[in-house]
């Protein structure tokens, strides 16, 4: 009996529980429902602050120098205007198959660069001289094929005295010579413009000649260049002659102590700067002439001879 009594408690006590839990149900569904704020939304009273999406930043490339160009080539040099102390040792008339080795040992015993102006039959002969001339870091050049005056030959003839050299270089060193130096120093306007405009070659003349074709002597080559050398020179000289080539070790071993730098003539003219102007001074006092603006030396072309053929003697 009180078994029975207990389970009717606890029935009544279960649903008392459930109807309880329904009604509190019932009375929550019927309160307002409080508006939600989404997260991004401004709070009232404040401003608004736009936001912009980040982005990742551009590096800055860092700008390139723009090379000076360089200026362009004049149709003739008989000599540059530099900065430093630079001059230009040129041969002519080589390769000598003697000599010419003899005057590149003695170049490559003292770091010295020069340039040859090559005569198209003997590069022809003796084209592995040639070759070693550009291995040893010379510069080469055109100086027709039979040394002949420019001025005295037909245009056809002039052209294959010009085109023949330069294809005997080319065939045997893969050099396309730049400069071009005529025989004699003998040349015109009209000459050097088809150089400079047909063949692409620039005119190669000096500023300093000791006349070693004419006068065989080391001891006078040897004074005559080292007395009038200086910054911007051109010095010529022939590759062919024995005592010009026993000058040499003189002529180097003097302008580098005097403090002489030797460069290939292209480099001699990649250095070239614009001539200084002369102005005559305010203050000049009356009655002193003012000076004259200087003027680069002419060289004066040897007189016509006959072509030199290359000798086969050696230094003694």
């Amino acid at each position: 009996m009180k078994l029975k009594i207990w389970s009717l408690a606890a029935l009544a006590f279960t649903i008392a529980i459930v109807l309880f839990t329904a009604a509190s149900l019932a009375a929550k569904a019927q309160l307002p429902t409080r508006p939600s704020i989404p997260a991004e939304s401004a709070i009232a009273g404040l401003p608004t602050i736009a936001t912009a999406p980040l982005v990742e930043a551009t590096p800055t490339p860092t700008p390139v120098p723009t090379p000076t160009p360089l200026p362009p080539r004049k149709a003739t040099y008989n000599k540059c205007h530099v900065a430093g102390s630079e001059i230009a040792m040129t041969f002519d008339d080589g390769p000598h198959p003697k000599l010419t080795p003899m005057l590149l040992d003695m170049m490559k015993e003292r770091g010295i660069k020069g340039t040859f102006f090559l005569v198209g039959k003997n590069v022809a002969e003796y084209p592995e001289i040639a070759q070693r001339i550009v291995a040893e870091g010379h510069e080469v050049a055109n100086h027709s094929w039979a040394h002949p005056q420019l001025t005295k030959l037909a245009p056809d003839a002039l052209k294959k005295e010009i085109a023949d050299t330069n294809d005997a270089i080319h065939r045997a060193t893969g050099i396309q010579t730049t400069l071009m130096r005529p025989p004699y120093g003998a040349i015109n306007a009209s000459i050097t413009k088809r150089l400079n405009e047909e063949f692409g070659l620039t005119v190669a003349m000096w500023s300093v000649d000791p006349l070693d074709w004419k006068i065989r002597n080391a001891a006078h080559v040897t004074k005559f260049i080292t007395e009038k050398a200086a910054p911007g020179a051109i010095i010529l000289a022939h590759d062919i002659h024995p005592s010009t080539v026993q000058a040499m070790p003189a002529v180097f071993d003097t302008l580098t102590a005097k403090g002489y730098k030797f460069v290939t003539m292209s480099e001699l003219i990649a250095l070239d700067l614009p001539a200084p102007i002369q102005t005559t001074p305010a203050n000049t006092p009356a009655g002193i002439p003012a000076a004259n603006p200087a003027i680069p030396p002419i060289a004066t072309p040897a007189p016509p001879i006959a072509p030199r053929a290359t000798p086969a003697t050696t230094i003694p």
